[in-house]
């Protein structure tokens, strides 16, 4: 147990924002597998839905600071590389 209350205080926060972030980048996470079982199911349409799924995820978790806006980026130019092959 921490001696001084703010010290407690901060332990709780960074036990709030660890389980949420770890939820966001296991949304992440399932959003590309779904994404890549859709691009392997060679469906066009349902990959392209998938891809803007993918996108957004990515988008919402780098503007709350959970992933970098660079890991984001580069993580959607591979996935869109993945679908302009498909097609």
């Amino acid at each position: 147990m921490p001696n001084i209350k703010q010290a407690g205080k901060r332990a709780k926060q960074a036990l709030v924002r660890r389980v949420r972030n770890r939820s966001t980048k296991s949304e992440i996470a399932t959003g590309r597998r779904v994404y890549v079982a859709a691009i392997e199911s060679k469906d066009k349409v349902k990959a392209l839905k998938e891809f803007s799924v993918f996108c957004s995820i990515l988008d919402k978790s780098s503007k709350r600071g959970i992933i970098k806006k660079n890991t984001a980026d580069r993580r959607k130019s591979r996935a869109a590389a993945m679908l302009a092959k498909m097609v």
